[in-house]
């Protein structure tokens, strides 16, 4: 851990990509805050101030360094661990919640006064939902004007601003720089096939050949699309469909994703989606550090290092497939979902490849004929009971949920038992403590390596691995998997 001063500057002397997100480093002397891996010279320890987000050095008054790019690095695992006030908060506005419905909309999701929501996040993070806000709306800003050739004022208005001089200003504080400064010296380029190409960057080491095997075998028809190397799928967003294709490139700390959206004011949520469905915020040394102590995990950990769980686009979607893949094969479970797909999913005005199709929503569900498709009518009680919970706002399956209550909520439907809410823990809420205890797939691994356990002693072996108990569970799904990748979890 990096808490002190003392640690946090050994850090950026050391220039340790390891840190990039976690804390970020404002010189007094340059007006600039910086990524702790930033190539510049070291600054004198009496120059430094240490902040734990990018808008709270901002709201202090520095200006984003051109050089390193700090506003861009990998989000905090730290905030993944937590599920309090405050991480919510944080999820949700990253996902663009102030944006849609403003600060007043966010507060009574969580459901406390704008004031003590303000409160608690400045004193923690060092700014209130607002602020965070703000930066979110300038890095979406920058991100069209280097990755599109649409004109200076349509970015504005794409990127959530009210009138050009406010967004002028915004980026001028943000980055230090004018709009037009920016698309001048662009990164990131268009290619003329109407799609936003963006580097999304992540922790190293990122093991992404079980990541990418797993999403390609569950790759439901219509929806998703997995040639043997990129990734495919359809996004519902705020304010229309879109379709994010995704491309891995080992060693390199990111990934490219080409989004193309039917309406640009998405570009926020579809890329937050597109970073949890790839766990992109991990931190895989806390990971490995963790779970290495304990002698059962720390052969599988040493295999596979940067091990990454799942997560998901939508958590509907995934609710769905969790109770299609009970007690069937991945095979089975996914026929079922492309035929859900084909009856009641909603064909895409500009189909890309072989996705045509958005999963069916929760209120198309719910009110549909669902026979006809294999289902048990006990499967099928089950999905209508989901649909509706999740219609009616009973559960809530974002992010931003309140992970111990969506748990109660899910076990008191009929048909979902602990091992179906842990799993929608596990991917839709990305909680990385999830643990499904019971499942057959832990104690087949574990008999293979020679430590047999119940539930109930597992459940006790794996306090140990807390707050990884996720990362622990994909470590033993995965060593099930070695000569079928991504074979291992449902």
């Amino acid at each position: 851990m990096t808490e002190t001063f003392e640690a946090r500057y050994a850090a950026i002397a050391s220039r340790d990509r390891r840190h990039d997100g976690r804390f970020f480093t404002a010189v007094r002397s340059t007006g600039i805050y910086c990524r702790p891996s930033c190539p510049a010279r070291t600054p004198y320890p009496e120059n430094v101030t240490f902040f734990t987000t990018a808008p709270a050095a901002q709201a202090a008054g520095f200006r984003a360094c051109k050089r390193c790019r700090p506003e861009a690095a990998p989000g905090s695992a730290d905030w993944d661990v937590r599920a309090d006030l405050v991480a919510r908060a944080l999820r949700l506005v990253n996902d663009g919640a102030v944006d849609e419905g403003g600060v007043a909309a966010l507060a009574r999701r969580l459901a406390v006064s704008e004031r003590h929501l303000h409160r608690v996040m400045v004193a923690e993070v060092g700014v209130g939902p607002l602020a965070l806000a703000r930066m979110r709306r300038a890095q979406t800003a920058r991100l069209l004007l280097e990755a599109t050739e649409l004109p200076v004022t349509s970015v504005a208005f794409a990127a959530g601003y009210a009138s050009i001089r406010q967004f002028n200003d915004s980026i001028r504080e943000a980055f230090g720089a004018a709009p037009t400064d920016l698309r001048r010296g662009r990164r990131a380029a268009a290619d003329g096939t109407g799609e936003v190409v963006l580097r999304l960057t992540h922790r190293l080491p990122l093991d992404h050949a079980p990541l990418m095997a797993f999403l390609g075998l569950r790759a439901v028809p219509g929806v998703e699309e997995f040639d043997g190397t990129t990734y495919r799928r359809a996004l519902r967003l705020p304010h229309g469909a879109g379709v994010v294709t995704v491309t891995p490139h080992p060693g390199e700390g990111h990934v490219t994703a080409r989004l193309r959206l039917a309406d640009l004011r998405d570009l926020t949520p579809a890329v937050q989606r597109t970073r949890r469905l790839f766990d992109l915020d991990a931190d895989p040394e806390a990971v490995s550090g963790a779970l290495s102590r304990d002698p059962l995990l720390a052969p599988l950990v040493q295999r596979r290092p940067g091990l990454r769980v799942p997560g998901h686009v939508d958590g509907f979607e995934l609710a769905v497939r969790a109770v299609l893949g009970q007690q069937v094969t991945v095979k089975g479970a996914r026929t079922l979902a492309g035929r859900l797909v084909e009856r009641l999913g909603k064909p895409m005005d500009a189909p890309s490849g072989a996705v045509t199709h958005l999963f069916p929503t929760a209120e198309s569900v719910a009110e549909a004929d669902l026979s006809g498709l294999g289902l048990t009518t006990g499967r099928m009680d089950t999905l209508r009971a989901v649909a509706s919970a999740v219609a009616a706002g009973v559960v809530v399956l974002d992010p931003g949920a309140d992970r111990e209550q969506t748990r109660r909520a899910l076990l008191s439907l009929k048909g979902i038992g602990p091992w179906t809410a842990d799993y929608v823990a596990m991917r839709a809420l990305g909680d990385p403590d999830a643990f499904p205890a019971a499942d057959l797939g832990l104690r087949q691994a574990l008999e293979r390596l020679g430590s047999p356990m119940d539930a109930r002693s597992l459940t006790l072996r794996a306090e140990a691995w807390r707050p990884w108990r996720a990362y622990a569970a994909l470590h033993l799904w995965s060593s099930l998997a070695d000569e079928t990748p991504g074979a291992g979890l449902r």
